[in-house]
């Protein structure tokens, strides 16, 4: 059975505390937890439990709510005073239902009902786990990426990116899905986890699913889940990145490598916002924001039958396009800087030459490329206070060579702007006002040709094709 097929505990060995006055349930739990892959830690009251917290917080607790001394819901206080992100789980009787709900207002994660069904604690604990997880690793990503996320902390001058961010300010807040759009390396997982926690949903989960890395039979399971059973291997119920999602914002990066059969319900679900499981029957609501990436031209797979042209436009309600590096030359020092400074023990400097190499050089890999080659040349630079041209990549030293000396220059030179503006108006009315094709026929992103119709005060002929806006 594949890896994939399962769905093993989010954390393998997480520590999980139980406490109950009941000696036969603290046996059952330690059998049906440690047997799941849990390693567990046993109280039998509140004093004991209280014991076991002090020397070291465990993942989670699983608590009774009615103990002598200690009750539950004191413990349940004491807990969530000493680490607020602990998860608890309660048991309780039909008869103290109100005090479980009671804990719950304070911070408990879940409860589970007296006679315990394990089959059910089991998959509480997997869910209050997974949640917990996803918790944490937002908090990092959020503390990692508090000066990269802010709109002004992704580094950008260039009319290009300015007008990004424009874009950007207005979509933060909202809930439309957006399709990035961009070479490799443009940063399109960056500018997500921008909107996501610069946003209204920056509280809820941001689930990143790379749709390319899935493999094809695993991606309706891996996005809407599965019940138990579903298939030969499906041995648990798995709740898939949608439903985990929940509350905040789902980046599928490489959608364009979606398959067919799961394009028909991710449109489904896209336009429902319900997703039912494979092996289910039962449709849950979802609450997410989705941020689509792709590098491919979807528009082109659209027009050879590879991707579904309703599923297209669901996803691109808002396109953005992100230029590629070589179209914004004047952010290439200020980023070569930035990673200067995180890569270089001691600070360094770039030298003159090497900025030079650096500006003049056209970056396919795009912003990636650069944070590659200037990790290098801080390694290479050992304890150098200055980059050289020799520390970077051999593609950097070797210059293209400088136009002919013997070629045509009319004697009073050139309007370059003039040029420009005339090359962008014959591109609109050879695509009949279609920009995203003017775009591609200018050899330049579609974000680069709107900064400079604005720039140059372009009015844009009617349009006639579908892709005009």
């Amino acid at each position: 059975m594949p890896d994939d097929m399962a769905d093993a505990p989010s954390s393998p060995r997480a520590r999980i505390l139980v406490v109950d006055d009941e000696a036969s349930l603290r046996r059952i739990a330690q059998y049906r937890l440690a047997e799941a892959g849990y390693a567990v830690e046993l109280a039998e009251d509140g004093a004991k439990a209280l014991d076991a917290l002090a020397a070291s917080l465990p993942d989670l607790v699983i608590t009774d709510l009615k103990m002598p001394g200690i009750s539950g819901e004191d413990l349940v206080r004491e807990v969530l005073r000493r680490e607020p992100g602990t998860p608890v789980i309660v048991v309780t009787g039909h008869g103290t239902v109100e005090g479980a709900v009671r804990a719950m207002k304070d911070g408990v994660a879940d409860y589970v009902l007296k006679p315990v069904s394990w089959d059910e604690m089991l998959v509480t604990v997997q869910r209050v786990l997974d949640a917990a997880l996803l918790r944490r690793d937002n908090a990092r990503l959020r503390s990692e990426l508090t000066e990269r996320t802010r709109f002004d902390g992704i580094l950008g001058t260039s009319g290009p990116m300015r007008a990004l961010f424009a874009q950007m300010e207005r979509l933060r807040n909202v809930d439309t899905t957006v399709l990035l759009q961009g070479e490799s390396g443009t940063g399109k997982e960056l500018v997500a986890r921008a909107l996501h926690f610069q946003g209204h949903r920056a509280t809820g989960p941001f689930v990143a699913v790379n749709c390319g890395a899935i493999p094809k039979g695993l991606v309706e399971s891996q996005l809407f889940g599965h019940e138990r059973g579903a298939f030969t291997g499906a041995d648990r119920l798995h709740r898939g990145h949608f439903e985990m999602a929940h509350g905040g914002t789902l980046f599928l990066d490489e959608v364009g490598e979606v398959p067919p059969p799961a394009q028909v319900t991710l449109l489904r679900v896209l336009t429902e916002k319900r997703v039912t499981r494979l092996g289910g029957e039962k449709a849950t609501d979802v609450d997410v924001r989705v941020v689509a990436a792709t590098n491919r031209d979807l528009e082109a797979a659209v027009a050879d039958g590879d991707f579904r042209k309703d599923l297209y436009y669901r996803l691109a309600v808002v396109p953005l396009v992100l230029p590629p590096l070589r179209e914004r030359r004047e952010d290439v020092l200020p980023l070569a800087e930035s990673f200067v400074r995180r890569f270089a023990k001691g600070g360094a400097t770039i030298s003159p030459q090497a900025a030079a190499a650096l500006t003049a050089y056209d970056w396919p890999g795009n912003v990636r490329e650069l944070e590659n080659a200037m990790e290098r040349a801080a390694v290479l630079g050992g304890d150098a206070r200055t980059i050289s041209v020799a520390d970077l990549p051999a593609a950097l030293r070797e210059p293209a060579p400088p136009p002919s000396e013997t070629a045509d220059f009319p004697a009073d030179g050139v309007d370059l702007a003039a040029i420009e503006r005339a090359w962008i108006r014959k591109a609109l009315t050879h695509t009949g006002g279609n920009r995203t094709r003017a775009a591609k026929l200018l050899g330049i992103s579609r974000q680069t040709l709107l900064y400079r119709l604005e720039k140059h005060g372009i009015d844009i002929p009617p349009a006639t094709g579908p892709a005009s806006a």
